[in-house]
């Protein structure tokens, strides 16, 4: 064969292979970034019930952090219901009326009811304010008509993502928890919250995050419980481990690159004479596929009334993926 007919020949070759029909591999979809918002303490008795009945919107200055956010939880504390009578023997018993709910809805995704308050007025009253929670278009979780009910995460799909939220309370009284065949809240037992982050990833949570209500009361930092907890979580894993109850803020660590926010403190509370129970922080995560992509605070001032500002002045904690440490950043107001 001469060159000519060579030449020739890997020509038509080529041409065979470009007229071949090819199909290229569809690209892995980019993660989707997905924002997820907590806030600690609501109390809608006292100061902020009265606000509330008397028109009063205790939450529209934090209107553009929740517009921005994809989804919202907060940790109601208290029961709204109006049947029931408070618990002997119980120094703090707080109830809200059920028309005081206007002010979460469309606000709020999800409301933990895992904590030392959601028995104050008993189990009729605790059944009544899971009803009236759900009928404002709002998901309650940590607590149910049972113990299966109480354990079962809170499920959110948003941006692709599967995310499996649970609540736990570990401050007295004990009493509140729920039982096989009784009402009540999830109670924070070491083997079962390991057993409850297991099988949600089981059952498909691109990320699990436990919301606790631990620690004491207007302690500025966490305890060793607490510390050896979220570590156990995390093992076990969590992508993120968030806290609250303490009434004040408690500072952040980073455990094997997932970060662990102790205590949002409070952030609708009035009473308090100490001016750090007037402080809380409003938490927003960045999630995709891998975990947590970042995360920032957001500081909360609570007014005599229990009202809250945001003070964007003031550096609080955030963080990255890849940072080792948390840091402190000073926030911004949203412009979604």
């Amino acid at each position: 064969m001469n060159t000519r007919d060579l030449t020739i020949s890997l020509l038509a070759g080529m041409a065979l292979l470009l007229s071949w029909p090819t199909h290229a591999a569809p690209p892995e979809p980019a993660p989707q970034a997905v924002r997820l918002l907590f806030v600690g303490d609501l109390m809608l008795d006292d100061g902020p019930g009265r606000t509330i009945a008397a028109g009063g919107d205790p939450l529209a200055a934090f209107d553009p952090w929740f517009r921005a956010a994809d989804a919202r939880i907060g940790n109601l504390e208290l029961p709204v219901a109006r049947s029931g009578t408070p618990l002997d023997n119980k120094i703090y018993t707080f109830r809200a009326d059920p028309a005081a709910l206007r002010v979460l809805k469309g606000r709020f995704d999800a409301l933990a009811v895992a904590n030392n308050h959601s028995g104050d007025y008993g189990p009729a009253a605790f059944l009544e304010t899971l009803d009236h929670v759900r009928a404002v278009g709002i998901l309650p979780f940590g607590g149910g008509r049972n113990l299966h009910e109480a354990h079962r995460p809170l499920w959110l799909e948003r941006g692709g993502l599967r995310i499996a939220v649970l609540s736990y309370n570990e401050f007295k009284p004990r009493r509140f928890e729920a039982g096989p065949d009784w009402p009540g809240i999830a109670w924070s037992e070491d083997s079962q919250v390991v057993a409850d982050i297991r099988a949600a990833r089981r059952a498909g949570a691109d990320l699990v995050i436990p919301f606790m209500h631990w620690g004491w009361e207007r302690e500025p930092q966490p305890d060793a419980r607490q510390r050896a907890l979220a570590r156990l979580m995390i093992d076990a894993g969590a992508d993120a481990v968030v806290g609250g109850h303490p009434h004040v803020t408690q500072g952040a660590d980073v455990y094997r690159g997932k970060p662990i926010i102790w205590s949002l403190g409070n952030f609708v509370f009035d009473g308090f004479e100490l001016p750090a129970a007037r402080e809380g922080w409003l938490l927003a995560l960045t999630l995709d596929r891998r975990g947590v992509r970042d995360w920032h605070t957001v500081l909360a001032r609570m007014d005599e009334a229990g009202t809250p500002t945001p003070d964007l002045t003031v550096p609080t904690p955030c963080g990255r993926r890849g940072w080792p440490t948390v840091r402190t950043c000073v926030a911004v107001r949203p412009v979604r």
